[in-house]
């Protein structure tokens, strides 16, 4: 994938297991003045309370995502939970580096690993660790926004993900916001120069 005008735009890919504060993390990145823009990613779920269509998230019904997916219009996509598909449109990537800015993703673990492989040393991949499970699985139940069996689900899926994370080139143990934040900019900043 190339942009036009030979800007050669990289990519910064933050994973995390589910409620590990990587959402939150992007935003205070975003907020700092690099020049960066956030790819919105595509689903086959209903939007939830508040989200937007073309903000939020690109939303699908599964037919049409498995069409997108024929056409190869994704970058990487995955089938996150049994009929529930995630991924990366490539133009929503051509659209931010038309812009000559950075692409800011806010990825699964499985998701981060795949965009690290699809863009190599274009990028940097950002691991946002919980201090310990138990203050990960207190975070999903303050959200309340999952059941208890999906919550299960989430933390079951969240030890999985945390046996990936050496696959990632830095890694945030997200305890302290102020520090993590200053952390995560001050990687970023290095990575774009």
């Amino acid at each position: 994938m190339n942009s036009s005008n030979n800007f050669q735009g990289k990519a910064v890919i933050i994973s995390a297991p589910s409620g590990a504060g990587k959402t939150t993390l992007v935003n205070k990145l975003l907020k700092a003045k690099l020049p960066l823009l956030f790819s919105v990613s595509a689903c086959s779920r209903a939007p939830r309370d508040g989200e937007e269509d073309k903000k939020d998230y690109y939303f699908f019904s599964v037919e049409e995502f498995k069409e997108k997916i024929k056409a190869q219009d994704f970058v990487e996509w995955e089938e996150v939970y049994k009929g529930n598909f995630y991924g990366t449109l490539k133009k929503e990537i051509e659209r931010i580096w038309e812009e000559k800015k950075h692409v800011v993703f806010d990825v699964d673990v499985v998701g981060g690993i795949s965009l690290k492989k699809y863009f190599k040393e274009n990028s940097i991949s950002i691991f946002i660790k919980p201090p310990s499970m138990e203050v990960l699985s207190e975070r999903l139940k303050k959200r309340n926004s999952d059941d208890r069996k999906a919550i299960k689900n989430r933390l079951e899926k969240s030890f999985e993900e945390m046996k990936s994370i050496d696959k990632f080139d830095k890694i945030i143990i997200n305890d302290e916001l102020n520090i993590s934040t200053k952390y995560i900019v001050e990687i970023v900043e290095k990575f774009l120069k």
